[in-house]
């Protein structure tokens, strides 16, 4: 299985690469990026998913303003074209095939904007292909690729317009099954409980890229994972895949929300590291989408449909479902195998539904004591 550059446009038929197609009713194809400021809580975010057999295309831009994440979200009919990455006035440009890319975000009625352009750092790397039944039913099967990079560009919101120079954070391109759209109004038999855990790290530091990502089953045993280091401009056969990782979280009481967690790894040579998230603040991924009540991925909006969301940050309900789903950002420090010590910054996705043995989790939506 090979990455081509063709696999940085939405034509993907199968969770294979391009040269492979097929049909399924919950095939997607998605765009994702999120930047941060080296300190303090600016971050923004953007979510741009195609659903060929649904015939619907989606975007969301989210940026986190003072207290307040400003969402954007806009759903579309497709129209069968598949190479017009646009949802109403929020679009997505391919400069150059996994290097560079470009965010445009132009609503005046909303009061919102943005000209974002993304520049890797290294070759992306391919994760482990993602493959999970519930019972006979593929619950998902896709495949991603993640990169980090730096950000030039600005926003503008309520007619405020600040740089993004300097931001750096990960975006990602996915293709493949997942629930999209409206649910499956005929349930599996037997019925399966909700469980889903799922931890996400994409970091940066000075000289490389730290990648980890795990899903675990109600147990704690990951049935997805992968740890890769990364350094600035290698490629894909350069990059360092670590032989074993594990994750070990502290919740914070009351929430399904890490307080810190630290990724303890494994070297191909056997040598010892850690990595260590100490989260700072919180982006609600329901602004790009995710587990959204309204605006979830695939769901049809007719023709065309533009809304504002402003999430006040203070007043948001952790123990609510669709506010389950995070991405924190982090503090983080990377000592390796031979002693050194980096520190840098990144983010710690976390979405934890149902039971959760190592967390002591039992119910659907029980919380950390």
């Amino acid at each position: 299985m090979t990455l081509t550059r063709g696999d940085d446009y939405p034509l993907h038929q199968t969770p294979e690469p391009i040269a492979y197609s097929g049909t399924d009713r919950n095939f997607y194809d998605r765009y994702f990026f999120n930047g941060y400021a080296a300190e303090g809580d600016r971050m923004f975010a953007v979510a741009l998913g195609v659903y060929p057999h649904l015939n619907v295309i989606d975007a969301h831009f989210s940026v986190i303003r003072d207290g307040v994440q400003v969402c954007l979200h806009a759903s579309a009919c497709l129209n069968m074209e598949r190479m017009n990455i646009a949802a109403g006035p929020i679009s997505i440009e391919i400069q150059e095939p996994l290097q560079k890319l470009r965010v445009i975000v132009d609503d005046a009625k909303n009061g919102i904007k943005a000209d974002i352009e993304f520049v890797g750092r290294s070759f992306p790397i391919e994760e482990p292909r993602f493959m999970r039944r519930i019972g006979p039913r593929a619950f998902m099967d896709y495949t991603r690729l993640t990169q980090n990079g730096h950000y030039t560009g600005w926003i503008e919101v309520d007619g405020k317009r600040e740089s993004v120079d300097g931001f750096c954070g990960t975006r990602d391109r996915s293709w493949g099954v997942r629930p999209v759209g409206s649910r499956d109004p005929q349930e599996m038999m037997p019925p399966a409980p909700m469980q889903f855990y799922w931890l996400w790290s994409p970091t940066s530091f000075e000289d490389g890229s730290f990648f980890f990502h795990t899903n675990d089953d109600a147990h704690g045993r990951p049935w997805n994972t992968r740890a890769v280091w990364a350094a600035d401009q290698s490629n894909a056969e350069e990059h360092a895949h670590f032989e074993a990782a594990k994750a070990k979280v502290e919740w914070k009481s009351g929430t399904r929300h890490a307080t810190r967690a630290v990724i303890d790894l494994v070297d191909e040579e056997g040598g010892k590291g850690s990595v260590t998230f100490e989260p700072e603040h919180q982006f609600f991924m329901r602004g790009i989408g995710y587990t959204h009540p309204t605006w979830g991925h695939g769901i049809s909006h007719g023709m065309l449909e533009v809304e504002r969301e402003d999430i006040i940050l203070k007043d948001v309900d952790v123990q609510q479902m669709h506010n389950l789903h995070i991405q924190a950002i982090s503090k983080v420090t990377y000592v390796d195998a031979h002693g050194r010590t980096r520190v840098g910054r990144g983010v710690l996705e976390q979405l934890v539904l149902g039971a959760y043995e190592p967390a002591g989790f039992t119910g659907v939506t029980d919380f950390a004591k």
